[in-house]
């Protein structure tokens, strides 16, 4: 059975930002609910604020080091694959050189890359893991810092490309808000009250709940819009231990628009939102309310001519409101638009012309495109009507051709060679004909499907059979590149197109046996590179000693190595020139002393000792 983890990181005290006023709150919320209303084991879910206590003797104040250690030690003893993990944050986020990065306490706006959790390294380690993973990200913007983007852009490709469930708490051109009347961001108290209310059962509803109430919140406490971003590759899937089971036990209900906003209307309001455990039962009363009312709303839908007497408000909400004036997003990203409620009315004349206008220009492009693929149109029609085609009608962008000729004097090496080249240039033509790319993987996975389409004993069967070895080879070798540049995750993403039924489908899986172990080593060396780059100090020669003893536990051999060797080469060249800056000083003893932290089976270690034996004469 699954287990069900969750670590909850909230930072108010920053060293080097303005400080926050509910992030620890954010994150303290959502852990006490996990644990006292969703059935997560306490053992399970775990907090990292400014004042959280130590797990064992680990300390989980928030700091880059801490967060990438306990991330790595559940990795390697605790997670097992299909395990559920809610990954938090709340605080605050930048983006620097195109590349997003969670903030840790210590986080320097003027180092970021020397000092932010880059997402990018965190969320391909969370895939290869094998976990379903939730990303909750409530990360409010830096000013003044060196971000030359807006910081989640590159979350959301990410998310997108990784498939991993990920919710931002605004768009990428958006701000987070705080509210001291709620004690909370808006982001986290209407995700605490979609839950609470029953509305979290999957990421659809969670979806939709938040869509329809973060604007409304917005325009309560007049602030700026704040629509979530949200990346959900199951709509469906359930993501609440209690909810599992009941899953198991009987369907869930489909939620309409309609009765979300009937939740929404019934629940308390975010002024009322229970700070204690004593007002929660209070909330529940009123959850109990809500969903009386949506069944109420059910009932009333089940009758075939109130269907039809809510047809015109329902054909009004698709343009942004209801019947009674109430804003409804018109998307799942929750864009609002609202119409005047006193519109005048357009003369008939004015309309038809409109009307007759649009129709026009609506029937050219239809005409323009029907042009443009009329090709199109009659291979399809060929294809369909005619089973004995020739040999030279096509199929979805595939040609047959004929054998080659033989030449006198050819070898069966040749002619094989010269096959497969013009085999492979065929099937790269044939990709260019449907618009695909021989470069995306994904286009080629289109590519497959659509060739699978023609049946044995079509005129086409034959050559879509070699493009199909041909693409899924392509497949392998794009997913290869990406191994060697590291990208593991994006490897693994890609071999899995791969499927049974095509040649290479054993080499792959091979392969993504092998990248899995190897991206794992990768993360966990990367974070103790990470963990010893955090422990530098400049001018302090003692901290790249100590960076150096981290940075030798990477095994040799294993992903890293290579980077960790010249990394501790490069620290104890460091270390040499401060001993040589203290010399020079005249401080002979402390220019000893700081050359002798230089480790043996380091660059610059006989240089050291050279150097020591030198001052020691003087």
């Amino acid at each position: 059975m699954a287990n069900y983890w969750a670590i909850a990181i909230g930072i108010n005290q920053y060293q080097l930002f303005q400080p926050l006023s509910c992030a620890q709150a954010d994150a303290e919320a959502l852990e006490d609910f996990l644990v006292t209303e969703a059935g997560f084991l306490p053992k399970h879910c775990l907090l990292m604020t400014d004042t959280s206590p130590p797990i064992g003797d680990r300390s989980t104040y928030p700091t880059k080091e801490n967060i990438l250690l306990l991330l790595e030690d559940l990795a390697a003893t605790s997670w097992q694959p299909e395990d559920y993990l809610w990954l938090f944050f709340s605080g605050y986020g930048v983006n620097y050189k195109g590349k997003d990065y969670l903030m840790p306490a210590e986080g320097n706006p003027e180092m970021v890359q020397e000092t932010g959790i880059e997402l990018r390294s965190l969320m391909q380690s969370l895939q290869l893991a094998d976990l379903n993973v939730l990303l909750l990200l409530d990360i409010n913007r830096a000013f003044g810092t060196q971000a030359d983007a807006p910081v989640g852009e590159e979350t959301i490709e990410l998310a997108q490309e990784l498939q991993l469930a990920t919710i931002l708490s605004c768009q990428p051109e958006q701000f987070s808000h705080e509210s001291s009347e709620l004690g909370h961001g808006f982001f986290t108290a209407v995700l605490l009250e979609a839950l609470r209310s029953g509305n979290g059962s999957n990421l659809a509803d969670l979806e939709s709940y938040l869509s329809l109430i973060m604007p409304k919140v917005c325009h309560h406490h007049w602030r700026p819009v704040q629509n979530p971003a949200t990346i959900i590759p199951s709509r469906q899937q359930v993501i609440l231990p209690k909810l599992a089971i009941e899953s198991d036990l009987q369907a869930e209900p489909v939620i309409y628009p309609e009765e979300s906003f009937a939740i929404a209307r019934a629940a308390p309001p975010l002024d009322d939102y229970p700070k204690t455990s004593a007002e929660r039962g209070r909330w529940g009363e009123a959850t109990v309310n809500s969903s009386q009312q949506v069944k109420a709303l059910k009932v009333e839908k089940s009758k075939n001519q109130q269907r039809k007497e809510s047809a015109q408000p329902m054909a009004e909400t698709s343009l942004g409101v209801n019947s009674s004036g109430r804003f409804i997003p018109t998307s799942s990203k929750g864009y609002v638009s609202r119409l005047p409620a006193n519109q005048p009315s357009i003369p008939f004349w004015k309309q038809f012309i409109l009307w007759g206008g649009g129709s026009l220009l609506v029937a050219g492009l239809i005409a323009v495109v029907f042009l443009r693929n009329q090709e199109t149109f009659k291979i399809k029609q060929i294809s369909s009507t005619s089973p004995n085609a020739n040999a030279s009608d096509v199929y979805d962008g595939l040609r047959l051709r004929t054998p080659p000729v033989r030449l006198k004097n050819q070898s069966s090496a040749q002619i094989t060679t010269s096959s497969e080249s013009k085999n492979r240039n065929q099937a790269v033509l044939d990709l260019a004909k449907m618009s695909l790319r021989q470069t995306q993987a994904s286009d080629l996975g289109m590519a497959i499907a659509t060739a699978r389409k023609i049946r044995p004993g079509e005129p086409l069967y034959d050559q879509a059979q070699e493009n199909i070895k041909i693409w899924s080879q392509m497949i392998l070798d794009l997913a290869e590149g990406r191994a060697k540049q590291r990208q593991y995750a994006s490897a693994i993403a890609a071999a899995r197109l791969i499927t049974k039924d095509e040649a290479p489908y054993a080499k792959a899986q091979a392969a993504i046996n092998l990248w899995r172990l190897e991206g794992k080593q990768y993360v966990s060396n990367k974070t103790l590179l990470d963990a010893a780059n955090a422990l530098i100090k400049s001018g302090q020669a003692s901290t790249y000693n100590r960076a150096i003893e981290v940075a030798k536990k990477v095994p040799a051999g294993q992903p890293g190595f290579d980077s960790a060797q010249k990394s501790i080469n490069k620290w104890s060249e460091k270390i040499l020139d401060m001993a040589k800056r203290r010399a020079t000083e005249g401080d002979r003893n402390a220019a000893i002393a700081t050359a002798a932290l230089v480790p043996e089976e380091t660059g610059a270690y006989e240089d050291a000792q050279d150097a020591i034996q030198k001052w020691q004469k003087k």
